[in-house]
């Protein structure tokens, strides 16, 4: 499974029931948690996810809505009594934070903790089944958004045409990875003719908070699915760009540009109590958006 889960979809202050931002990637077995703002425990915990399966958190910037929640977060994991270690990635001020507020409470940890200080734009997680890189976006104070990416799977092995051919088993592998096989005589045995392919590799982009930015739509294309913040309505440019953040027309706009298939938007503004505006905006220049709706999981 690929999917993501939304946890919080609110701008800088909890109203309407709604929460700052946080969401929680699945891939297959391990669990990311981007951004934790104010009450994220406590959706974790509403929503069911597991939390000995988060193995990263990824913090985009130093603003109270998408880190406030992080302390509370690592202590409840120590109270738990987690015993795997922990990933976080963030600002380099937030280690200073995170070891003072320990400190400050006498709290020691009975797992590990791994502060990685997000410098530069690139690879930051290499695992077997996926990757994830940071960007920088243009926000009031550094923010970095994220690309989480499925690593390309070796193609599988056509049952019904493989027996039609004198190939020996050991070397299924290498048919796996892509390469021919040639015979004793010389012959060579094309591997599509004995192998099927893979789907393609599947991608999700967390723009984090931006003011509109065309290079999101380049670092975005193609992508399965787009996360994009739409703190304003479209009659609002103005106030977007003072603010540096984006508005409804904006964020589809960059969608559309970038061809991804879907496009989730969210951070709405507590000015407005019903969202149905933010979608009906949006999907005047990209269809296939969705609102980043509390304990909804987005299937990638």
């Amino acid at each position: 499974m690929f999917g993501v889960t939304i946890l919080g979809n609110n701008s800088a202050v909890p109203a309407y029931d709604r929460h700052p931002t946080a969401q929680i990637v699945t891939i297959e077995d391990t669990l990311l948690l981007i951004d934790c703002g104010e009450g994220t425990q406590m959706q974790i915990a509403k929503y069911n996810v597991r939390w000995g399966k988060i193995k990263y958190i990824l913090i985009s910037h130093l603003h109270g809505d998408h880190y406030f929640g992080l302390i509370g977060m690592i202590t409840s994991m120590c109270l738990l009594g987690r015993q795997d270690s922990l990933y976080v990635y963030g600002p380099s001020k937030l280690k200073e934070i995170i070891e003072l507020q320990l400190t400050s409470a006498d709290t020691t940890l009975p797992f590990k903790l791994f502060f990685i200080a997000l410098e530069e734009d690139g690879l930051i997680v290499n695992e077997n089944k996926f990757t994830v890189s940071c960007f920088a976006t243009q926000h009031r104070i550094p923010c970095r958004g994220f690309i989480i990416k499925e690593k390309k799977k070796k193609r599988k092995i056509n049952k019904e045409t493989i027996s039609n051919y004198q190939i020996p088993t050991a070397f299924y592998d290498r048919l796996k990875d892509g390469e021919d096989f040639t015979t004793a005589e010389g012959n060579i045995i094309k591997n599509e003719d004995v192998t099927l392919p893979t789907r393609p590799c599947r991608s999700y982009v967390y723009s984090a908070d931006t003011i509109y930015d065309r290079k999101i739509a380049e670092l975005s294309s193609g992508a399965n699915l787009l996360y994009h913040e739409t703190t304003y309505v479209k009659t609002m440019t103005e106030n977007a760009l003072l603010r540096f953040h984006s508005t409804t027309h904006q964020a589809a706009s960059i969608a559309l540009e970038a061809c991804v298939d879907k496009l989730i938007i969210g951070h709405f503004s507590s000015k407005y109590e019903k969202l149905e505006v933010y979608l009906e905006e949006a999907k005047e220049v990209f269809s296939n958006t969705h609102l980043a709706i509390e304990g909804v999981t987005h299937i990638i």
